[in-house]
């Protein structure tokens, strides 16, 4: 091997360092934001003068502090003066719509042959019946109908046809949720939890009470 001069190793000494001090100023440029396109042209122009301006940093929306709804609605419960609370055993679904108005759509509470009241239906999309007199919309008293016994809700449907058109229509349901005596739909039981379609004429029962609830369209 040949022997390196000693002008040879003091250039690449010379070499190296130019190198590694423009590696070290890269770095310390890399560290802060880039300069615009005119504050670089200051700096060529004049070193001296050379002055990034940083932006105002935009104002941060505060939060707001007003109550949405949002906490009740996932609560699904009904706060009470006395400070205590209701758990609500139901709630209305997507499709929950009033009936038009060209329907009517009446309650009629029979006891034997006496006709004890008549119920407007379609002032609402839901009816929540049983004793739980906090919460329900029809109020029913007997021993034997659970506290949040059952729903009469009306419900929009959409279906389609032979020519797959969609056409809709509100309706109204019956569910029963899960109460101890049961809910009975032409004197035959429902089952808990379901949805089931009511008619013109369709007669309802609540537990053991010998009321009946039948429904009829104007």
């Amino acid at each position: 091997t040949r022997d390196r001069s000693p002008r040879r190793d003091s250039k690449d000494r010379n070499i190296r360092s130019s190198r590694e001090g423009s590696a070290s100023q890269m770095t310390r440029k890399s560290k802060g934001p880039l300069p615009s396109q005119a504050a670089s042209f200051q700096a060529n122009k004049d070193p001296s003068m050379a002055v990034v301006v940083a932006e105002d940093a935009p104002e941060k929306q505060k939060p707001s502090l007003a109550p949405t709804g949002l906490l009740a609605a996932a609560s699904n419960s009904v706060a009470q003066n006395d400070g205590t609370s209701i758990v609500l055993k139901y709630h209305e679904p997507a499709e929950a719509r009033k009936p038009p108005a060209k329907d009517e759509w009446k309650l009629f509470v029979f006891k034997g042959a006496d006709i004890l009241e008549t119920i407007e239906l379609s002032k609402r999309s839901c009816w929540l019946v049983g004793r739980e007199l906090a919460v329900v919309d029809m109020a029913a008293e007997h021993p034997s109908i659970s506290k949040q016994h059952a729903v009469i809700q009306f419900r929009y449907i959409e279906k389609k046809n032979e020519f797959g058109d969609r056409t809709g229509k509100v309706k109204p349901y019956i569910i029963d949720l899960e109460s101890a005596n049961g809910t009975l739909l032409n004197k035959e039981e429902i089952p808990p939890s379901r949805y089931l379609e009511l008619r013109d004429k369709d007669m309802i029962q609540f537990g053991h009470s010998t009321r009946e609830y039948v429904l009829m369209l104007s």
